[in-house]
């Protein structure tokens, strides 16, 4: 593939974004017209400072989910994987503190985050070939929080469940399922899951930003269980590649049939918050235009990158940042990017005028593993305080200079977006109980449990 300079406005609307952002670093990639185009910009360690190039390696989060979905697609493919069948089908063992859900759960409500149980599970079980499985026997005291089936709520422990049944199935340790079966073939040698595979190459450090600027984030590494849901390190360049794969861009037969890669993208469940709908693995909604926008992201602990494809325009686009306050940088970036390839933008919520709402109804206090959401009423809308740390490793050194107070405005019948400020663009909905009550408020795809009034 044609590797290109990324065009001087782009690279320069990035810049301008990093500095009012306080993001030292990041990688874009672009995929266009069958050519890639990227750039670097800013540098890679505030405290060892180089250049960012196209070929620095970032940790990618959690589109590494997309790969272990592509890898259990192979499965499918093969015949060796039915998504409606059980989990136990294939793990006998699996556990949960609901044995009726964990006998219930199947493979697609797993890939499509509607397992029902604590999503938001991280535990180092060491760096032996075991780690994986052991995480997944940890699950058995995993409470549930919605019926198996019922509810969108992102979870990162369904991915690691999803690993191990790849790598069960395939004999061979999960990254090295991954290493043979997609990067090879894709000719991702850039990609890897362990630091000691990253340490000779030009490696970002992630950032915290904090009142007295950007602070390295340590560790630097993540713990080998996560891996099937969050463990890639990566470039654009490599990035692109894939997306080349899943858009169609290029054939890759040995990896997916187009008639795999294309059912990836349809629709299997509603979703809500992160997207309107998820198909395997892939978050799915408007791009603008009549096109389709196929997508995720990731976060770790001062990493945040965006990784979206648009399959009906050939397009895709890959930015990786290097600080927390890139969960603005990397969406601003990735914007400008499709404005300017293609000519148009994504659709904006925008506020119901029409809808007589209570806001006092939704005010209260929401609780879930990573988050304590403050919601009280203001003005037509809603004003939510999420002290939610956007990394699940952090050291607790660096204090982040905390985001202010979210405007939801109303969109629908318990629905509500935020239309100005860093989340913009974000939206939530409150979810109600059998007998009509606000129980739940789904904010950045998790469920979180109405504590207080």
């Amino acid at each position: 593939m044609d590797i290109r300079q990324l065009p001087e406005p782009i690279v320069a609307f990035a810049q301008a974004e990093l500095d009012r952002l306080q993001v030292p670093g990041a990688a874009i990639g672009v995929l266009h017209g069958g050519a890639m185009h990227v750039a670097g910009v800013g540098v890679t360690n505030v405290e060892h400072p180089l250049p960012v190039t196209p070929e620095t390696l970032f940790q990618i989060g959690s589109t590494s989910k997309t790969f272990t979905a592509t890898a259990l697609m192979q499965l499918i493919e093969g015949g060796q994987v039915d998504l409606d069948a059980t989990v136990r089908t294939y793990l006998p063992w699996f556990a949960l503190q609901s044995e009726e859900d964990a006998a219930r759960i199947t493979v697609r409500d797993l890939v499509t985050h509607h397992a029902g149980y604590v999503g938001d599970y991280f535990k180092d079980t060491g760096r032996g070939d075991d780690a994986i499985w052991a995480i997944v026997r940890k699950m058995a005291n995993s409470p549930q929080l919605v019926p198996e089936g019922s509810t969108f709520s992102y979870s990162n422990a369904g991915f690691y469940v999803l690993g191990h049944i790849v790598e069960t199935l395939r004999g061979r340790p999960f990254e090295a399922v991954i290493r043979e079966r997609i990067f090879e073939p894709l000719g991702m040698d850039r990609s890897f899951y362990f630091p000691e595979e990253c340490i000779t190459h030009r490696v970002a450090a992630g950032h915290i930003v904090t009142a007295d600027g950007p602070k390295v984030a340590r560790p630097w590494n993540t713990p080998r269980s996560i891996a099937p849901g969050g463990g890639i390190t990566s470039n654009v360049i490599d990035q692109v590649r894939y997306a080349a794969c899943h858009v169609g861009e290029t054939p890759a037969h040995e990896v997916l049939g187009p008639g795999s890669i294309a059912f990836m993208r349809q629709v299997q469940r509603r979703a809500g918050s992160m997207c309107e709908s998820v198909g395997i693995s892939w978050m799915l909604d408007d791009a603008g235009g009549g096109c389709q926008l196929v997508k995720h992201g990731g976060a770790t602990n001062g990493h945040l990158s965006a990784f979206e494809l648009i399959p009906e325009a050939g397009f895709a686009v890959t930015v990786l940042t290097n600080a927390d306050t890139g969960r603005e940088a990397r969406q601003t970036i990735a914007d400008r990017c499709q404005e300017h390839f293609l000519g148009f933008g994504k659709p904006r919520p925008v506020a119901a005028t029409d809808l007589e709402v209570d806001a006092r109804e939704y005010a209260g206090v929401y609780q879930s593993v990573l988050a304590r959401l403050e919601v009280r009423a203001g003005g037509s809308g809603l004003m939510v305080t999420d002290t939610t740390p956007e990394r699940g490793f952090a050291e607790t050194r660096h204090r982040p200079i905390p985001l202010p107070p979210a405007h939801l405005a109303f969109t629908g019948p318990d629905a509500t977006a935020v239309l100005d400020g860093p989340r913009r663009g974000e939206r939530a909905e409150f979810l109600r109980g059998p007998h009509g009550a606000i129980e739940w408020m789904r904010w950045d795809g998790r469920i979180a449990r109405r504590i207080a009034e």
